[in-house]
């Protein structure tokens, strides 16, 4: 059996609304957290959630279409 756990938010340490299992990969995922009302980019892979720098929109290149 799979093991999952929820998302710790890494402000507050409250408890998110979403869960990860083992397979689970999220690359710029935009955790929200209903306790601080904070929003905090992550990525995880192997029940391993690390805080990601925001990322920049203004300093995208523009796509050529």
């Amino acid at each position: 059996m799979m093991e999952n756990k929820w998302i710790i938010c890494p402000i507050c340490a409250g408890k998110t609304c979403d869960r990860i299992r083992e397979d689970t990969v999220l690359i710029s995922y935009p955790l929200y957290c209903p306790k601080c009302r904070k929003e905090t980019w992550i990525k995880t892979k192997n029940l391993q959630v690390t805080v990601m720098k925001e990322p920049d929109i203004l300093d995208a290149e523009p796509m050529n279409l």
